[in-house]
């Protein structure tokens, strides 16, 4: 789909979604999940972000409240909470990359939806940058062992700050 810019457009307008700016347009997007890591956002995803910073999102918290359809994997997500912050990763990519990302993240016909957020980097500087959000369940469950390391070993590879890194080695996997 995101082959044709016009054609996603389309598909996009039909399930409420609209997407703005030309497609070579560089934005930054926001990764808090398993995107954080490599291997995920690179390889699987097949990103080639021009540039990386660690940030946050101030107001959101970070939750393990999205099920997978078949099976017991639950997924990372954030929803508001004006006490808390989530940190991660911002990539520089270009429209077109944020419609292939979001693509292969099942939007728009999943669960996610993308939103536009002010995040700041490890520097201070506040950025206008996409991610993903979902309606979740009320409860959180217990991540795999194998999703929890994802998240731990993206988070260190992009200097995120240790208390952060701290957190997530708290967060209890599914046994």
């Amino acid at each position: 789909m995101a082959s044709s810019w016009v054609l996603s457009w389309c598909v996009y307008r039909l399930h409420g979604i609209r997407l703005i700016g030309p497609p070579h347009e560089e934005i930054w997007y926001f990764a808090y999940g398993a995107n954080m890591h490599d291997s995920a956002f690179r390889d699987w995803r097949g990103m080639r972000p021009r540039e990386w910073r660690a940030g946050r999102v101030r107001g959101y918290r970070l939750r393990f409240n999205l099920m997978a359809p078949r099976g017991k994997a639950t997924y990372a997500n954030m929803s508001a909470d004006p006490a808390e912050e989530v940190w991660g990763v911002l990539y520089r990519i270009t429209r077109r990359d944020l419609v292939r990302l979001e693509a292969t993240e099942g939007v728009p016909w999943g669960g996610y939806r993308p939103y536009w957020l002010d995040v700041e980097d490890i520097g201070g500087t506040v950025l206008r940058a996409a991610t993903l959000m979902a309606r979740g369940h009320d409860d959180d469950r217990a991540p795999s062992l194998r999703y929890l390391t994802l998240l731990r070993e993206g988070a260190r590879a992009h200097g995120l700050p240790e208390r952060y890194i701290r957190f997530l080695e708290q967060v209890e996997h599914a046994r």
